[in-house]
């Protein structure tokens, strides 16, 4: 794994395949995801289509701001606010706007 840029604080620009699974299928794959608390958010052109349907669900975070969700579908089963992004963070965060992580056993690997 390469990180680049001179970053300050919890976010890191890494440069590695990293993907994202549940169920059997590839829900995002990139080469350059940002690390924030150990989560990689993958760019929101990386998402796989089909998968996701926008979850009623936000919570707060002191730093990043108010994250929104998607419920994570396939085969029929529903992984339930599995994926969360933050459509409008703070400015402490703004390298991760519309990014998705991923959480509740969908398998990131880098």
């Amino acid at each position: 794994m390469e990180r680049r840029g001179n970053r300050v604080g919890p976010t890191a620009v890494v440069k590695a395949m990293a993907r994202a699974t549940w169920n059997g299928a590839v829900l995002a794959e990139s080469d350059e995801t940002v690390v924030v608390e150990g989560n990689h958010y993958f760019p929101p052109g990386s998402m796989k289509a089909g998968f996701f349907s926008t979850s009623d669900t936000h919570t707060r975070c002191a730093w990043k701001g108010t994250a929104s969700y998607f419920d994570v579908i396939v085969g029929g089963e529903t992984n339930s606010d599995a994926a969360w992004y933050y459509p409008t963070p703070s400015d402490a965060a703004a390298e991760i706007k519309g990014y998705v992580a991923f959480w509740r056993g969908v398998k990131v690997e880098s």
